[in-house]
């Protein structure tokens, strides 16, 4: 009995040291941590981190409020064709009756720009049309007027007679960033609008390396099908920054990638269909290539990105502002430019006649200089499907010749199925032609039932006459 008294005895002191020396350690250990500043602060810290990273979060990946903006700003477009079919022979050879048909030749979509009902589109999706109808995401159907086209840039501005439509705004397609997330809204098949997502994976993508088509696309990885073309792509905030165009694909499907015409270039052009009735083309007035690794080597030039300058034309806003061979682009009003279509994709949103500040290098040192854009003049000879424009001295050097105007674009019913854009012609039914204002005098001068000749000029020196009747 005494040997268990004097055990609890023992255990009894023993806990009370160790809860004494563990209360004499923490609370220490508690004092001390409080007059560190950084202790109290953690919680909040942590606090403020989960709330943002919360909220990131769900402004980024929550689509709904843009595609809300948009899917009944998304119509379906049908190209229709009329055709007539005999239902005798009589009928078939002295065309008296006969039955009217219609058939839809392709379909496509189209973005409403206006609340009284303008109509984006690709020009391919109505092309060769008779009629064209275009379906609201509500099943209304209305038939479209073309007000304009754009064949080298494949817009088409369509009007139906309709009010109080919904509509997308044009946002600001320089400000699109790589990575950033966009929504790429068609109406394809007449389904009503449907509704895909992805991301920016590109700016000023050319497809064609033809300087003449003005090509510089947006590209996301959002799917887009066949149906699809004409469509809007919007950003988070459901702003229009792409008019959806193309995909590159052997099948003819969604494989990865898809391209749209920037917002701004579109805008542009759609105003420009309505105010002059066609495309005015804004030129700084220089002619170049892109500068990469194996370019830069050949000029012997130490930068590998921008666009060098081959030659200025003469009496040009390039040559007023004092730009010169040799000297190599990099930026138009902050832009980076840094290849050819980086340049032609910003010059394309602006108008003639507006100032540009450019960035360029001159014997390695940074430069800047004032540039106001001069206009793009052409003029079309619809007889043989060619767009011709002034060739200014430095060109017509390089031909060897001291006159003639330069093939700017093949146009679709051309005579030819080549692309003979760079070649010149220097006469038209034997009389010499030195700008595009002699062209239009000759062709306006020659009676309807008259041949046309022309002579064209390669730049080997070898010239051929053709004669169209």
């Amino acid at each position: 009995m005494k040997k268990n008294i004097q055990l609890f005895t023992v255990a009894l002191i023993a806990g009370l040291v160790s809860l004494g020396g563990y209360k004499l350690f923490f609370e220490e250990l508690n004092d001390t941590a409080t007059e560190l500043p950084w202790q109290t602060e953690i919680p909040n810290q942590t606090q403020q981190v989960a709330n943002f990273t919360k909220t990131n979060t769900t402004s980024e990946l929550d689509f709904t409020e843009a595609a809300e903006k948009t899917v009944n700003s998304v119509v379906h477009v049908k190209n229709v064709t009329t055709r007539r079919y005999a239902r005798t022979p009589f009928e078939y050879y002295f065309g008296s009756g006969g039955e009217t048909q219609k058939a839809i030749r392709g379909a496509g979509s189209g973005v409403i720009v206006s609340p009284d009902g303008l109509i984006v589109t690709n020009n391919h999706v109505i092309e060769g049309a008779s009629e064209i109808q275009v379906t609201l995401n509500n099943n209304k159907t209305y038939v479209a007027e073309i007000l304009g086209t754009a064949p080298e840039n494949d817009i088409a501005l369509l009007k139906i007679e309709a009010s109080d439509l919904e509509y997308l705004t044009f946002g600001d397609s320089d400000q699109v960033n790589l990575g950033e997330w966009v929504l790429a809204v068609g109406n394809p098949f007449n389904l009503t609008s449907t509704v895909t997502a992805g991301i920016v994976s590109a700016k000023a993508r050319d497809l064609d390396q033809d300087d003449s088509r003005f090509q510089s696309f947006i590209q996301t990885d959002a799917a887009v099908n066949p149906g699809n073309s004409g469509g809007a792509l919007v950003n988070t905030r459901g702003e229009l920054i792409g008019i959806n165009t193309a995909i590159t694909s052997q099948t003819g499907s969604f494989i990865g990638y898809s391209f749209a015409i920037p917002s701004n270039n579109a805008k542009k052009i759609v105003e420009d269909l309505i105010e002059y009735g066609d495309v005015r083309k804004a030129v700084l007035g220089v002619r170049g290539t892109d500068l990469n690794s194996e370019n830069a080597e050949k000029l012997d030039v130490t930068r590998s990105q921008g666009f060098y300058i081959a030659n200025v034309e003469t009496d040009s806003g390039a040559e007023q502002a004092g730009l010169k061979e040799g000297d190599i682009i990099t930026e138009i009003d902050n832009i980076d430019i840094r290849k050819f279509s980086d340049m032609v994709g910003y010059l394309s949103s602006k108008n003639p006649g507006e100032t540009v500040e450019v960035n360029y290098y001159r014997n390695g040192k940074l430069k800047s200089t004032q540039v106001k854009l001069d206009i793009f003049k052409t003029y079309k000879i619809e007889e043989i499907g060619l767009e011709v424009t002034n060739a200014d001295e430095s060109i017509k050097k390089v031909f060897g010749t001291n006159h003639g105007v330069l093939i700017s674009k093949v146009l679709p019913k051309s005579f030819t199925n080549e692309n003979i854009a760079g070649l010149m012609i220097t006469k038209i039914n034997d009389e010499k032609v030195y700008n595009i204002e002699d062209v239009e005098n000759i062709l306006k001068n020659k009676s309807e039932n008259t041949t046309l000749n022309v002579t064209f000029l390669a730049q080997n020196g070898q010239e051929k006459t053709y004669v169209f009747r």
